[in-house]
């Protein structure tokens, strides 16, 4: 069975993200192993840290993943400092980090009209720059995300729809 790991940009249990990524474990858990990351255990990025056992915990998620789905809010045009952290200490050593050729998939939400799209943009360019394969294909917005909550979970059945169709069309090139 194929292995995903989710990877939630958003401390909040409640966020529209979290929300997000729950719905979509539970639409492919039947077909897919999934499993969450919670980079809120990882310190912040600094080299000169060898031996953290959360960070390695997390390396090893990365490694052992047969491919990654991002599910993040947008912040400030941008992603989350807890995302960003979570990809820097992964990331090395540079070129040959456990990304180098990871499958990624981006999913972004957003309270605004736009639904992360200045998120996404910036987490591809990321990834790319990493040497991950991002996959390419329509893309996962998810605009004015906080009406869609009900029950901690995305209710939007035509973006769950979708969403969901990408990604087993991503868990297909795995």
């Amino acid at each position: 069975m194929t292995d995903l790991l989710f990877v939630p940009g958003s401390l909040r249990a409640a966020s529209s993200s979290r929300a997000t990524l729950r719905a979509l474990v539970k639409r492919l858990e039947a077909d897919v192993t999934c499993h969450v990351a919670d980079p809120g255990l990882l310190p912040h990025y600094n080299a000169d840290v060898t031996d953290n056992a959360e960070v390695k915990a997390f390396i090893g998620q990365v490694s052992d993943a047969d491919g990654l789905v991002f599910v993040t809010p947008e912040y400030n045009y941008s992603i989350p400092g807890l995302l960003k952290n979570a990809i820097d200490w992964a990331s090395r050593p540079a070129y040959a980090s456990v990304f180098k050729d990871k499958r990624c998939f981006v999913v972004t939400t957003s309270g605004g009209a736009l639904g992360g799209v200045r998120a996404q943009a910036h987490l591809k360019y990321v990834l790319n720059a990493m040497l991950a394969s991002v996959f390419v294909g329509k893309e996962i917005v998810i605009p004015m995300a906080n009406d869609k909550i009900s029950d901690g979970l995305l209710v939007d059945a035509t973006i769950l729809d979708f969403a969901e169709e990408q990604l087993r069309d991503f868990v297909a090139t795995l």
